[in-house]
């Protein structure tokens, strides 16, 4: 069935191509987290000390919204603490769950094409894969299907880049997938919170 604009679930996925994955800053944000601030305090905070070291106060406090937005989806203070303090690996696993979490459109991808892969045992990858899964969300939703070619180009970018960030690519021209291991932490949360659905996007089949 298709999706009109007020009720596509892709709506606002456009903003990742300002967002993007945002590892550094989500690290940042997620420490004030555990220090028990709230929300407000804690972008405030993040504005006045210019703790993400932007150019200008208006995209350091849309970030500092986006970063609290994209933590709070997680729904776990312990996943959360693990952002702020585990080893980088481990942190970027659980920022590249909160942003499926977050996007629609980063879920399906991470699922119908990248859980696929692994799902198939088949590790190529390049353009093409990217390509077929936008061209079948447009074909599915009009609000998808109304994005120029250059929001289409900038939000592949980031999805590539995301994966390089996962280390799920060695590079932005990598035409192979890596195997990952999903750390258990983020296993059992993510099985907590009945999002088993999830786990092939982590090369976990359990």
């Amino acid at each position: 069935m298709t999706a009109f604009n007020n009720e596509s679930p892709y709506k606002g996925s456009g903003q990742i191509t300002r967002e993007q994955f945002l590892f550094h800053e989500m690290r940042t944000t997620a420490k004030l987290m555990c220090e028990g601030l709230p929300d407000k305090k804690i972008i405030d905070r993040i504005v006045k000390e210019n703790l993400f070291q932007y150019p200008t106060e208006k995209s350091i406090r849309q970030m500092a919204i986006d970063c609290v937005e994209r933590l709070n989806c997680l729904g776990d203070k312990t996943l959360v603490s693990a952002v702020a303090s585990s080893s980088s690996e481990t942190a970027k696993q659980i920022c590249l769950y909160a942003m499926m979490k977050q996007y629609r459109l980063v879920w399906d991808f991470m699922l119908t094409v990248i859980g696929e892969k692994y799902r198939m045992q088949d590790f190529s990858f390049g353009k093409k894969d990217i390509n077929i899964f936008f061209l079948r969300l447009q074909e599915q939703d009009d609000y998808v299907a109304g994005w120029s070619e250059k929001t289409l180009k900038k939000i592949r970018q980031v999805l590539i880049k995301m994966l390089v960030d996962n280390d799920y690519l060695d590079d932005t021209k990598s035409s192979r997938i890596n195997p990952v291991l999903l750390n258990p932490m983020l296993e059992n949360a993510i099985k907590s919170n009945n999002d088993d659905r999830a786990l092939p996007a982590f090369n976990c089949f359990a």
